[in-house]
């Protein structure tokens, strides 16, 4: 029963309480105060979760995924990470030394070979000392196997054990001062950009041979056909995130800028320029041969700006670079800054900026070292260490984050923001299939809510120049 203090016993001890003395204001009656019926003001209000205080506050997801950059490779001295250790080297099977980790100021870096036999052969078994072996592999070195000049003369140009800091990205060193730098973001799996890309928008990698998803079995070793002349076709039929996505009405918009791929087929080092464009299916373009995926969602580039100037993002965003402001080697570094920089501050600009959250990654290591062992999952992942930055007005200031974290963790806050926490799971959501793993439920990934705080003042724009 709900109680209420009499307006008679109210004004009782309003009036024999009132004085303008010190004293007075201090003494109040015993007699008249014990009159007074307590307030049952009723059961206390719960305190919100921070889930229910991100779907108040986060109404637009934007994840800008740039190519090939080590966490070491970017963030190796960043102050309170996790970065490179005192003494670190890695063995040099040509010089017969141990290289050291080193600065280096070269915009334009080589890198080594990303497929899944790099990666395994960079990890080491969790050693993470085999990034020079397979950096000076004939095929890496562009060598034929026995040219023993060409390899020497490309073992000296390997820059997979140099870093970089904030002489040369000082924006994306800005970026994770002012708000949340992720220092252990691994990719999804132990390979290169298409398994990666393929899981970022669906949990999982596969080679189906029909449309029945039950055709499909994991692949992150080689390249799914591009659906060229002569080949076989692609067939997609398990379920991505835009297919939970449109059953629920949630916008989304995969914006994609068009030119060139920023890798090759197989993940190798090098190959002939391959075409990037909004109707061909592409290692970043992965969508296209999704059969349930709303094609006219997937835009160039120049649709992002003026949805951004105009307030009318979507509530999902993915935004993928062409070659030369990707970060992908050859492109140089600070082509890829100023690129992303641009889409920042046209976020920072736009009417959504109060409710949007940006994470900005790179697909994966490149072949550029980082001494991290990637915790294993199951038997596709975790693939090596990447950089990930939170950037949003709720984001956490000066935060590093230390949460075991990967691609999934996109797909899960976007499921528990928007789909109710539904999940792509064989079993619940419509399309069965034989993957093995529902990633988002791994016990070792963890929650990226956990880098906002929703009490603080929101954060101002921080614009930037593009070139700085």
């Amino acid at each position: 029963m709900r109680l209420v203090a009499l307006p008679l016993a109210l004004g009782i001890v309003a009036c024999t309480g009132a004085t303008d003395s010190p004293a007075g204001r201090d003494a109040a009656p015993k007699t008249d105060a014990a009159r007074v019926p307590a307030v049952d003001s009723g059961p206390a209000l719960p305190v919100p979760t921070q889930l229910e205080l991100a779907r108040g506050r986060i109404k637009h997801v934007v994840i800008i995924m740039q190519e090939n950059r080590s966490f070491d490779h970017y963030f190796g001295t960043f102050p309170g990470a996790d970065g490179i250790p005192a003494g670190a080297c890695v063995y040099d099977p040509l010089s017969f030394k141990c290289v050291e980790p080193y600065h280096d100021a070269a915009d334009i870096n080589s890198g080594s070979g990303h497929t899944y036999a790099d990666a395994l052969g960079d990890i080491a078994g969790g050693k993470m000392d085999g990034f020079l072996i397979r950096a000076e592999m004939p095929a890496n070195l562009g060598c034929a196997r026995d040219d023993v000049l060409c390899m020497n003369a490309g073992a000296r140009k390997l820059d997979v054990m140099g870093y970089h800091d904030e002489r040369e990205i000082p924006n994306y060193w800005r970026y994770a001062r002012e708000f949340t730098l992720q220092d252990h973001l691994f990719q999804t799996t132990v390979s290169w950009s298409l398994p990666e890309h393929l899981y970022m928008v669906s949990g999982w990698s596969a080679r189906c041979t029909s449309e029945d998803a039950g055709s499909c079995v994991t692949d992150l070793s080689t390249s799914i056909p591009n659906g060229k002349p002569g080949q076989p076709p692609v067939h997609r039929p398990w379920a991505d995130i835009t297919y939970l996505l449109d059953r629920k009405h949630v916008s989304w918009r995969y914006y994609l800028s068009e030119g060139t791929a920023p890798d090759c087929e197989q993940g190798e080092a090098m190959c002939p320029p391959m075409p990037l464009t909004v109707p061909v299916y592409s290692h970043w373009n992965p969508l296209q041969y999704f059969a349930s995926a709303n094609k006219a969602n997937i835009v160039k580039l120049e649709e992002f700006y003026k949805d951004a100037n105009a307030g009318h993002l979507p509530a999902v965003a993915w935004i993928v670079p062409t070659q030369s402001v990707s970060e992908h080697p050859p492109a140089a570094v600070s082509a890829g800054q100023a690129y992303v920089t641009g889409i920042i501050n046209a976020l920072m600009q736009s009417p959504d900026w109060p409710t949007t959250a940006i994470f900005l990654a790179w697909d994966d290591w490149g072949g550029f070292y980082d001494h991290v062992a990637p915790p294993k999952v199951d038997a596709n992942g975790y693939g090596l260490r990447v950089p990930g930055i939170v950037i949003s007005p709720y984001a956490k200031r000066g935060y590093v984050d230390k949460q075991v974290l990967s691609f999934d963790a996109y797909l899960k806050l976007t499921e528990d923001l928007f789909l109710g926490g539904a999940r792509l799971d064989p079993k619940t959501d419509g399309k069965p299939d034989p993957r093995p793993t529902v990633r988002e439920a791994v016990p070792e990934l963890g929650n990226l809510l956990n880098d906002f705080d929703f009490a603080q003042t929101p954060a101002a724009p921080l614009l930037l120049k593009q070139t700085p």
